[in-house]
C-alpha cells in the first residue's frame, strides 16, 4: 500500500517552493499574468493537499469536501495562467474540474464510499487535465515546437486519470485497493506535473528567445523592420516572385527636407513624420517588406508584374502622403517623399546592385526637384554606377498633378 499521506507532503513542498518561484518571477514582471496564476495555482494545490493529508486531524468536510476543492481549483488557476500566457480571455470551462467535485461529492452514495470518492476525484483531475490541454492548444501551437509536448503531457495526465476512474469503477476495490489506485494516479500524475513544468519554462524561453530575435530586427521608433531585418527579407521576396512569374522592386524613400522639419518644429515632430510615413506606407507591400535604413530613409522590396505597376505602386506611397498633412497635436506638418525605384527580373535580381540602383534613382529624383517618383528599368538597374550621378538617366514619372496640369493645357491649347 502506498504511504498516500507521505506522498502529499512531499507534492505540498514541492508546490510550495513553485509557487514562491511563480510570485518572484511575477514580481520581476508583473505585467505576464501567468506567473500569478500560476503561483496561486501551486500555492491552492499546497494547501488544498495539506488539507487532504490532515485528515483525522481536522474535520472530514475541510479535509475531505474542501480541501480536494481547493487542490483542483488549483489545477483551474494554472489553466488560467496559460490562457494568460497567450492573451486570450478566461474560459468557464477551466472551472470544471472544482465544480465536478463539488457536484458530486455530496451525494450520499459518493461521500460515504471512499472508492467512489477516488473515482470522482480522478474525473475532476481528467477535466482539469483537458482543461488544460486545452488552453495550451492556442494559436502559437504550431510556431512553439515545445507546446506540443506539453498537449502530449496533458492529454497522457487526462488519460491516466480517466482510466483510473473507468479501472476503479468496473473493479469496485475495496478502501486498501481503492488506496493503491489513489497512490498510483497521484504518483503518475505528480510526475507528469514535474515534467509540464520543465516544458513550460522552455516554452517561456523559447518565447523570449523568439521576441528578441524579433525585437532585433525591428525599428524601436516606427515598428518596422530595420535595416538587417528588411535585407533578410529580400531572398524570400525573389523566389516567390520567380514561382509567380513576375519581377522584384526595390524602392527608397527619402522623406524630404527633414532637417527642415526638425529644426522648424522640433525632433519630437519628426519622429511623429517619421512614424506616420511608415504606417501610410507599409499597407501598399503587405506581401513584400518595408523597413526603415536609418534616418529618414525607408526602402520597400515588392514583386511587381512589370514597370508600370512598380511606377503605381511608388506614386500611390507618395501621393497618400504629401496629400495627409500630419498633425502633432500643436501644429500641422505639410510633408513630402521623394522615390527611386530599380527592377529587375528574378534571375538577375541581385540586392546589392538594385539598392544601388534605386538609390542612383533617388539621387535623381531629388535632383529633380523632389517630391517625385524615378525609376529604373531592368537595362538602367544591371548597369554598373557611374563615376559621377547623372541625373538625367532613369524615367521620371509624372505626377498626378502633372498630369492633370498637362490636360488642361492641351485643352487650352485646342481651344486656341
Amino acid at each position: 500500500m502506498f504511504n498516500v499521506t507521505t506522498g502529499l507532503a512531499i507534492w505540498c513542498s514541492e508546490a510550495m517552493t513553485l509557487a514562491l518561484v511563480a510570485f518572484m518571477a511575477w514580481r520581476h514582471d508583473v505585467r505576464n499574468k501567468s506567473y500569478l496564476y500560476w503561483g496561486y495555482g501551486f500555492l491552492l494545490s499546497a494547501i488544498g493537499f495539506a488539507m487532504v493529508a490532515l485528515r483525522g486531524h481536522i474535520a472530514d468536510f475541510l479535509s475531505i469536501e474542501l480541501g480536494n476543492a481547493i487542490a483542483l481549483t488549483g489545477q483551474s488557476a494554472w489553466a488560467a495562467g496559460y490562457l494568460a500566457l497567450d492573451k486570450r480571455k478566461m474560459e468557464w470551462w477551466i472551472f470544471l474540474p472544482p465544480l465536478i467535485w463539488v457536484a458530486g461529492i455530496f451525494l450520499p452514495w459518493v461521500n460515504e464510499d471512499y472508492p467512489n470518492r477516488v473515482i470522482l476525484y480522478n474525473l475532476a483531475s481528467a477535466a482539469g487535465a483537458t482543461s488544460l490541454l486545452m488552453a495550451i492548444n492556442g494559436p502559437n501551437l504550431q510556431a512553439e515546437p515545445t507546446r506540443a509536448k506539453l498537449a502530449v503531457l496533458f492529454l497522457a495526465q487526462s488519460g491516466l486519470c480517466f482510466s483510473t476512474a473507468v479501472i476503479m469503477a468496473i473493479a469496485a476495490p475495496t478502501d486498501v485497493q481503492a488506496a493503491n489506485y489513489a497512490g498510483a494516479a497521484a504518483m503518475g500524475t505528480a510526475f507528469l506535473l514535474t515534467l509540464a513544468c520543465a516544458l513550460t519554462a522552455r516554452v517561456i524561453m523559447e518565447r523570449s528567445e523568439r521576441q528578441l530575435r524579433l525585437l532585433s530586427l525591428t525599428d524601436t521608433l516606427t515598428g518596422v523592420l530595420n535595416r538587417r531585418g528588411l535585407f533578410g527579407q529580400f531572398d524570400p521576396i525573389r523566389l516567390r516572385a520567380f514561382e509567380e512569374g513576375r519581377q522584384v522592386a526595390v524602392l527608397l524613400f527619402d522623406l524630404d527636407n527633414f532637417k527642415r522639419i526638425n529644426d522648424r518644429f522640433g525632433h519630437q515632430a519628426g519622429d511623429v513624420v517619421l512614424t506616420a510615413f511608415a504606417r501610410m506606407t507599409r499597407q501598399y507591400v503587405p506581401t513584400g517588406a518595408f523597413g526603415r535604413m536609418g534616418g529618414e530613409e525607408f526602402a520597400a522590396f515588392a514583386s511587381v508584374g512589370d514597370q508600370t505597376e512598380a511606377e503605381a505602386l511608388a506614386e500611390a506611397m507618395r501621393t497618400e502622403f504629401c496629400r495627409a498633412p500630419i498633425s502633432t497635436g500643436d501644429a500641422i506638418i505639410p510633408a513630402t517623399v521623394s522615390i527611386g525605384v530599380a527592377i529587375a527580373p528574378p534571375v538577375e535580381a541581385n540586392m546589392d546592385k538594385l539598392v544601388s540602383a534605386a538609390d542612383r534613382a533617388l539621387y535623381a529624383a531629388k535632383g529633380a526637384g523632389r517630391n517625385c517618383t524615378v525609376i529604373f528599368g531592368e537595362t538602367e538597374a544591371a548597369a554598373p554606377a557611374p563615376v559621377e550621378p547623372d541625373h538625367r538617366r532613369g524615367e521620371l514619372v509624372p505626377t498626378v498633378d502633372d498630369q492633370v496640369h498637362a490636360l488642361r493645357r492641351v485643352g487650352s491649347l485646342s481651344r486656341g
